[in-house]
């Protein structure tokens, strides 16, 4: 236990701007309690003293706000920031070196008996207010955003955010070179795909039957701004040789608008 505290001290003090000094962090950070009182229930709880454990854990809780059940497995070096509502289930396995902020949960998903809470590989860092809910497998160097309810697996290396959680990058950067807000919206990056298909194609029908052929929005509307940037870098591509037949990317957007073009003639002509 005093080992596992040595390290979960140094872990704070690498890991945490904040910790001046592991004296500070001993006597003030309730993650490092937590922990340390943790390595005494689990010990009762695997020695058939499950109740000892059980009052054990209720007792950091009370004094922490940090519940752990005894039955968790957690590696070295972990660092709990804050820690106030982190719930962490029977059942859940945590690597080494991994970070949870506040308001963190790692349970269950039902009344299903053996393994029911998720397994963090190593180096994992789930971010504030996340929900890591049912048997499920969370890689190494993987980080999970803050607010997010993962629950499916998550392969090692990625971020994920949203609700359900979604994979939106993987192996970008490394998880201790990344704080909790650099992180990506899906949706917010998937309006952003739409909006510029829909100008694209607009430009497109303007230069085929003329601007009467488009209803423009209003005058507060950034129409112009955005054809400007797809001119200087779509459109210069595509009229500067760029050839949809011989292309060989599966993805071309550009072959898609010549097919709703010819398309397009198509109806025109007849």
């Amino acid at each position: 236990m005093f080992k596992k505290t040595r390290e979960n001290i140094k872990a704070v003090i690498d890991k945490d701007p904040a910790a001046r000094n592991g004296l500070e962090v001993f006597l003030c950070y309730p993650g490092v309690w937590a922990l340390m009182w943790h390595t005494a229930s689990h010990w009762c709880y695997n020695h058939k003293l499950k109740l000892a454990g059980r009052i054990i854990s209720q007792l950091t809780r009370w004094i922490t706000g940090i519940e752990i059940h005894p039955g968790a497995t957690i590696g070295r070096r972990c660092f709990i920031d804050h820690g106030m509502a982190v719930i962490i289930g029977e059942t859940s396995e945590i690597g080494d070196d991994c970070t949870i902020y506040q308001g963190v949960t790692l349970g269950g998903t039902g009344k299903d008996i053996g393994k029911r809470h998720p397994t963090l590989g190593d180096r994992v860092m789930v971010s504030s207010g996340a929900k890591v809910l049912g048997p499920i497998n969370i890689g190494n160097d993987v980080k999970i955003g803050a607010g997010s309810v993962v629950l499916r697996d998550v392969p090692d290396g990625c971020t994920v955010v949203g609700i359900p959680g979604t994979v939106v990058r993987r192996y970008g950067h490394p998880t201790e070179d990344m704080d909790q807000l650099d992180m990506p919206d899906p949706i917010a990056v998937e309006l952003e795909c739409l909006r510029r298909r829909v100008v694209e194609l607009e430009e497109l029908i303007v230069r085929e039957y003329g601007k009467d052929a488009i209803k423009r929005c209003d005058k507060d509307c950034q129409y112009e701004e955005i054809v400007a940037e797809i001119n200087n870098q779509v459109y210069e591509e595509h009229h500067g040789g760029h050839d949809c037949n011989t292309c060989d990317d599966t993805e071309c957007a550009l072959r898609d608008v010549d097919l709703l073009m010819e398309q397009f003639r198509n109806a025109k002509a007849d």
